[in-house]
């Protein structure tokens, strides 16, 4: 399906915004040519990298910037000439970042924007609230992905976050290597495959007449209805006896059981055991419950077949933001910079770089001013970060398909050094190295 929305983005705003704009349409600053950046200071959460996620996302959010009749008239805080500005506006200038799926590292010139003020900086709240909330899961997503080390993982975090959030959460897990998700609207949206397993409330709507539970017909009416392939939960009461009646019912081709609870470790190897004894030598076991990237890597040695993952997912793994801001950087061609303790940022509108080995693992990610020559990497190679996005206020044709976006957040993947994959952090798994060259 198609990621398009024409519904306006105009008010997925900070008031302030708006305020700013007026001062500036009253003092004249207004149509100064500016750049911004997004870009982190810090990686959150023990990361050693970040996953650039929600970037067509954001190319549509800007397209679809346009206040309506209906909308200016809420705005009535503001003067007349803004709203008029308001009426006409368009975003006409230019943005270049990295692609979608691609990894990014404190410093990293994510997204750079380059218009006048006031075309500029009202687009900042929606930029960031997609970039930062789709790479903090996708950076999480990613993590998990790697310590799965290719066994399948499903996203189920939708009931655990905000109904269109959870829609959005699932495409950043997809770009980031999630197999599918349950979540039939990111389905639909997105073309992102789908799938699930089995609700408890199913197994304890079956009792008997005298109000016992019935775990067999629950198992039976569920094999009837959806055929052996299908994936029986068996934690809702006695782990061994749910295994033992899942095979009884549909046999040794059953597709997979699924436990969501205990101590899953302990629990995969006797459910496996068990399985094999009764020849489902091929049922898959599905774990679920509050896995996170440190309980998926616990689980590597466990016969585990698919994760389940869900409220450390969509929220980021704990992370429910990237971290990513939004700078003025450049003004009419001179460097601007913010020079506050531990907030200080490096001027200029940049593109990037990243060096790699000869085996293609990544050294260094160098930034440059934007339309000078390339840095000059040695005996290094090194390919380009930053990619035309909009020009002159038109998404540029051929961006990526989410699945070429997949594919390629995988291949990105592969370029980190091996320690850049620990789950336990000392610094980014690389540097990004800031220099200026001269002008083409």
């Amino acid at each position: 399906m198609g990621e398009v929305t024409t519904r306006s983005t105009a008010l997925l705003t900070d008031m302030y915004e708006l305020t700013m704009l007026e001062a500036a349409i009253l003092d004249g600053t207004v149509d100064r040519q500016c750049a911004f950046e997004v870009f982190t200071r810090r990686l959150p959460n023990e990361r050693r990298y970040g996953v650039v996620a929600g970037t067509a996302r954001v190319l549509e959010a800007i397209k679809n910037f346009r206040f309506t009749e209906e909308q200016l008239e809420k705005l009535d805080f503001l003067r007349p000439e803004t709203l008029d500005y308001l009426r006409s506006y368009r975003f006409t200038g230019q943005v270049d970042g990295f692609r979608e799926g691609e990894l990014y590292f404190p410093q990293s010139p994510i997204l750079t924007i380059r218009s006048t003020f006031g075309e500029g900086v009202i687009l900042e709240t929606v930029i960031l609230s997609i970039l930062n909330s789709d790479s903090a899961v996708a950076s999480a997503a990613s993590r998990m992905v790697s310590a799965a080390e290719g066994r399948m993982i499903i996203e189920m975090g939708s009931r655990r976050t905000h109904e269109y959030s959870a829609v959005t959460a699932a495409r950043a897990t997809y770009v980031a290597g999630f197999d599918a998700t349950s979540n039939l609207e990111a389905g639909y949206r997105y073309g992102i495959p789908t799938s699930g397993t089995a609700a408890h409330a199913w197994t304890l709507l079956h009792v008997n007449e005298d109000g016992t539970p019935n775990e067999r017909a629950a198992f039976q009416a569920q094999v009837d209805a959806l055929g052996t392939d299908t994936t029986l939960l068996v934690d809702t009461f006695d782990i061994t006896q749910g295994v033992q009646t899942a095979v009884e019912v549909a046999g040794p081709n059953l597709g997979a059981v699924r436990i969501d609870s205990g101590d899953l470790g302990v629990l995969s190897g006797q459910v496996r055991a068990q399985l094999d004894s009764l020849g489902a030598k091929n049922t898959k076991i599905v774990v679920s419950s509050d896995l996170d990237e440190f309980a998926i890597a616990a689980l590597r040695s466990e016969p585990v077949d698919i994760f389940g993952v869900g409220t450390s997912v969509v929220t980021g793994s704990g992370a429910p933001t990237a971290g990513l801001v939004y700078k003025l950087v450049e003004v009419d061609g001179h460097h601007v910079m913010k020079r506050s303790r531990g907030k200080k940022s490096v001027g200029g509108a940049k593109a990037a770089i990243r060096a790699t080995r000869s085996t293609g693992t990544a050294v260094e990610e160098i930034t440059y001013p934007i339309g000078s020559s390339v840095p000059d990497t040695g005996m290094l190679n090194a390919y380009p970060l930053t990619v035309p996005l909009i020009r002159d206020g038109e998404i540029v044709d051929g961006q990526p398909t989410l699945e070429e976006t997949r594919a390629y957040c995988k291949q990105q993947r592969v370029t980190l050094p091996w320690e850049g994959l620990a789950l336990t952090r000392d610094e980014p798994a690389i540097s990004v190295r800031h220099v200026e060259t001269a002008r083409d």
